[in-house]
């Protein structure tokens, strides 16, 4: 009786395993990244020489147009909409500081405005946003 020998096949690599963990690999990093949209608002930040600020600790960004016109989380807010929505941030969080992104062109007064409601908020420091220019 004689008996044939089975073919061994050559090993190869399939194409549909890698898909699939290049996609996991997609889904994982768009999961896992942040970026943080500034709402399309145009603004010109004054410009510095010194850079200031440095924390891991809770930031959040308010932006204030130059006509005055304030923005959190890309929704136009008032003055007591802001002031509400940090006494909240703070009461949930603790510590939290806020960088305040101001078109250069815009009034002091409202400026001022927008950091008192800040501070009376709870609000621990009011970081200014500035562009840095190497010297």
């Amino acid at each position: 009786m004689k008996f044939s020998k089975a073919r061994e096949e050559e090993p190869r690599l399939g194409i549909a395993p890698l898909v699939d963990i290049v996609f996991l690999l997609l889904i994982f990093f768009m999961l896992t990244s942040h970026f943080e949209i500034a709402s399309g608002v145009r603004i010109k930040l004054p410009k510095v020489s010194q850079k200031v600020f440095n924390t891991q600790e809770m930031r959040v960004t308010v932006l204030l147009d130059r006509t005055g016109k304030i923005y959190f989380s890309g929704k136009k807010l008032t003055i007591k909409q802001l002031k509400a929505k940090m006494a909240k941030l703070v009461e949930e969080n603790g510590i939290v500081h806020m960088v305040l992104q101001a078109d250069q062109d815009t009034r002091h007064g409202r400026v001022v405005d927008v950091m008192d409601a800040a501070k009376s908020a709870g609000v621990r420091s009011i970081i200014i946003a500035a562009r840095w220019k190497s010297q």
